[in-house]
């Protein structure tokens, strides 16, 4: 057992000052308030619950300042994911287990304790099999593990190239599964050792890669766990599933699927009132990606409306170009207010805006990965963050102002430690193997750029 001091503490009910979380394993074992320190504790200043980053493309992080030089023409999404796929074509294993380690430290160092992984890289080049089907999949349980990071692992199931059912195509095929062949790799991934607080869920990738009649089966694999799908990030992408199956890809989604608290809708940006409203009742999480979602050019998602239908939420670093917890959140706010010229928008009723942000997707996150955190709370997976309220951003500030300093005043290095699932592997703002993860990132970018 271990345990945390801390001055001050953002627990369910609110704030607490001189507050003892003892830690049992993987889990909070008590935690009790107006408690003097024990001389083996670590002492921290301000803990909050940290979040779980529920959306990440670990690979495409190497991708970051390298997609920013506009060619002739519009340039989009759909450009963008055209360099995205050549870049695919040249990644090895090696490398992309050297990109997740650092990815996955990275976040951490940002405050996030557990991620999601959206994992569709699963075959070599030009769409051959490795010996083992699972092989990118354990590279990606390497890196959780050599930095700790809480793992929802999501293998993606990828069947055809666009809307329509169109042939898979370069890049692409790293990606694809028929859903016989995504039965294999479902039970590969579902046989490797895993930490007991990782979890095993699915992903069909959108609607655009996958035919109908695959749905059902493919969901059928998912047991218990969660299921995550991109839905509505883009207008083109509406427009497409529309006149292929005559429906929006969320409208159809909620006619035709099984959607439930289980589900993540990724981005969600493009809902009417009808949908956004129908598809809260459900309770699934809208995972939104703020920072990706500008750097693409997708579009706000309506959050105001989402919160008045009651719908939970949670964010994600999705590419990666940019990782920082604060500034995800910050995002999510801003865009908001430039599209309804208005402030405040992310909560409802009055409040503090960047606490009901922080707070809200800690436990949206956390639901959207199946991860039993979110909150400081005995029973609950330790998932926790220390910041430092002496810090220039922050000094001054007290209770849920803070949170409101944190997330739009703060910049990087207000995260002293964090603790993912009771694995303590940031200390004063830096992970325990940043060298050696730094190291082995720089060699395989150096490799790629070559």
């Amino acid at each position: 057992m271990s345990a945390i001091h801390a001055a001050r503490a953002r627990l369910p009910d609110g704030w607490a000052d001189d507050v003892r979380v003892q830690i049992d394993g993987l889990r909070i074992g008590s935690v009790v308030t107006g408690a003097a320190a024990e001389p083996n504790d670590t002492r921290v200043d301000v803990l909050l619950p940290a979040l779980s980053n529920l959306h990440s493309h670990s690979f495409q992080r190497a991708m970051a300042g390298r997609t920013e030089m506009r060619r002739d023409g519009h340039d989009s999404f759909w450009t963008w994911r055209e360099v995205m796929y050549d870049f695919v074509g040249r990644l090895i294993p090696d490398q992309i287990e050297a990109i997740a380690a650092l990815t996955f430290m990275e976040m951490q160092e940002a405050g996030y304790a557990a991620v999601g992984e959206f994992h569709y890289l699963h075959h070599a080049p030009g769409g051959a099999a490795y010996d083992n089907p699972a092989e990118l999949s354990h590279r990606i349980f390497a890196a959780a593990e050599e930095t700790g990071i809480g793992l929802t692992h999501l293998p993606v199931f990828y069947h055809y190239g666009g809307a329509g059912q169109q042939p898979l195509q370069g890049g692409q095929l790293r990606f694809g599964c028929d859903p016989d062949r995504f039965a294999a790799l479902i039970d590969a991934v579902r046989a490797a050792p895993l930490p007991e607080d990782n979890v095993i869920g699915l992903a069909p990738h959108s609607l655009r890669a996958i035919a109908p009649d695959d749905l059902a089966r493919v969901l059928s694999l998912a047991g218990d766990g969660p299921v995550h799908i991109h839905v509505a990030e883009q207008t083109r992408e509406v427009e497409e599933i529309v006149a292929w199956l005559g429906a929006r890809p969320v409208e159809w989604l909620l006619q035709n699927a099984p959607v439930s608290d289980r589900w993540c809708a990724i981005h969600a940006t493009h809902m009417t009132k009808a949908e956004t409203q129908a598809l809260a009742a459900t309770g699934a999480v809208a995972g939104l990606c703020p920072i990706t979602e500008a750097n693409l050019g997708d579009g706000a998602f309506d959050g105001p409306g989402w919160l008045a239908a009651g719908g939970r939420f949670g964010v994600g670093s999705d590419s990666n170009v940019r990782i920082a917890l604060g500034e995800e959140l910050r995002m999510l706010e801003y865009s908001q207010r430039l599209r309804d010229r208005s402030r405040n928008l992310m909560l409802t009723g009055a409040g503090h805006a960047g606490a009901a942000l922080y707070l809200g997707a800690a436990r949206g996150g956390a639901r959207a990965l199946g991860r039993d955190a979110g909150v400081i709370e005995a029973g609950r997976l330790a998932d926790l963050v220390a910041i430092d309220s002496a810090a220039p951003a922050l000094v001054g500030l007290r209770g849920d102002a803070l949170v409101d300093g944190l997330v739009f005043a703060g910049g990087d290095g207000l995260v002293r430690d964090v603790w993912s699932a009771g694995r303590h592997r940031v200390h004063e703002g830096r992970h325990v193997a940043r060298a050696a993860i730094v190291a082995r990132y720089a060699r395989a970018v150096a490799d790629l750029s070559a």
